[in-house]
């Protein structure tokens, strides 16, 4: 990506996936306060139900959004959904009552889900043919970004837990005029100097072509790349407690787990390209399989310990975003935003069934060496998954300029 108009989208996409991570842990940081003051009366039972109806809305407009960016452009709506995002975000501090919080966060994650997908599709087809992976794992790389970050105001800002939100919904809205000004279109049924109408792409179309095995196998793949992602960042410090490591070590092994993640991304995408995307993924659940079982094994070399979690990192995140440059490689242009739409939308259920299902693990005293047994399972159904879907054709090194930016 040389031109001026792609480092626009490079720098603005990417930022939308920060915000992403930056609310997951703010809210997250967020609920032991809300709990502590029993703020509008909530409860650890009412903050569960936000923290969940939110991951519902987050999936929501993942699904929804694929089909209305392929009919009608990314450009604007990407920009609607940061507005939303950034606007309910704002407000869900100032809510007085439990049922209007969950409401504000389910909105606020209607648009947050949306974002994601539509700023890796236009990654995607602002990269070379044959960097499409890449540009999926570098995108998602803002993610843990954000996530650091939230961390650290969640620190500066102990009690005043509103602060981390009225942060996160004025950087959308700090970012917004750019994205207005710079933020190029890049599916050509979004340009005004385009006539033709997109063909109509719905959850149907994905299943048509020889399109249907794919499809299942991202879904599958994407499904429990998302449990595994969110488990292990919900329950890891839980089960390192539990299989005897101190609480500051296991806090220790979830930082260390998420530089792995940042650094499989950065690789795992340029190998899947150079590679190929299939084996690679395959690969890269397989080794996220073994060395989630060998963690089942208690370790008593701190150095040994935190290696094995630092390369488990490296593959675990990176396998369930190689799922989505996928997409990418398997369909065709006029469906891809609702393909991707619909990996990331089947995928939330995985992030709300990975939490619950270790969860379940915990409260009945088994969660170690079980959690880990069940994250090794999934991996290796992860890597089943992608083994059903076709081999993507080989393509052409070529460079596909992205088309005019539309001004305001």
């Amino acid at each position: 990506m040389k031109s001026t108009r792609n480092k626009w989208i490079v720098a603005l996409c990417w930022l939308t996936v920060v915000f992403e991570g930056f609310d997951i842990v703010a809210l997250s940081a967020s609920i032991p306060q809300l709990i502590d003051t029993s703020y509008a009366g909530i409860t650890a039972l009412d903050a569960t139900f936000i923290a969940t109806i939110s991951l519902v809305g987050v999936g929501a407009g993942a699904v929804l959004i694929g089909p209305i960016s392929d009919r009608f452009g990314r450009r604007v709506p990407l920009m609607i959904c940061v507005l939303v995002f950034s606007v309910f975000t704002i407000l869900f501090p100032l809510m007085p009552t439990i049922a209007l919080l969950a409401t504000v966060r389910m909105i606020a994650g209607l648009g947050m889900g949306a974002c994601m997908p539509v700023a890796i599709t236009m990654m995607q087809e602002a990269a070379a043919s044959n960097a499409r992976a890449h540009s999926a794992t570098i995108t998602m790389t803002g993610y843990h970004v954000g996530a650091v970050a939230a961390s650290l105001f969640a620190i500066l800002a102990h009690a005043d837990w509103h602060l981390l939100f009225y942060i996160g919904g004025a950087l959308g809205l700090v970012v917004l005029p750019f994205m207005w000004a710079k933020l190029p279109e890049t599916h050509a049924v979004g340009l005004k100097d385009i006539g033709t109408k997109a063909p109509k792409s719905s959850m149907a179309t994905l299943f048509t072509g020889g399109l249907a095995r794919s499809t299942i196998g991202l879904w599958v793949a994407a499904f429990m790349g998302l449990l595994l992602v969110y488990g292990l960042n919900t329950w890891l410090p839980q089960l390192m407690r539990g299989a005897g490591y101190n609480v500051a070590d296991s806090l220790v092994l979830l930082l260390i787990l998420n530089v792995g993640a940042i650094a499989g991304l950065l690789l795992g995408g340029r190998i899947a390209d150079k590679r190929g995307v299939k084996g690679t993924t395959m690969f890269w659940f397989t080794s996220a399989a073994v060395l989630l079982a060998l963690l089942s094994i208690r370790m008593e070399s701190q150095l040994l310990l935190n290696g094995v979690v630092l390369v488990t990192g490296f593959f675990v995140f990176c396998a369930q975003v190689l799922v989505y440059g996928f997409v990418g490689y398997i369909y065709p242009k006029h469906v891809v935003g609702t393909g991707m739409g619909m990996v990331a939308g089947v995928g939330r259920l995985g992030a709300i069934a990975g939490p619950g299902l270790t969860g379940l693990l915990v409260a009945s005293g088994h969660a170690y060496p079980w959690g880990f047994y069940l994250f090794a399972g999934a991996a290796l159904l992860g890597m089943l998954a992608v083994a059903i879907i076709p081999k993507p054709a080989a393509q052409k090194d070529v460079d596909e300029p992205v088309l005019e930016t539309q001004e305001a």
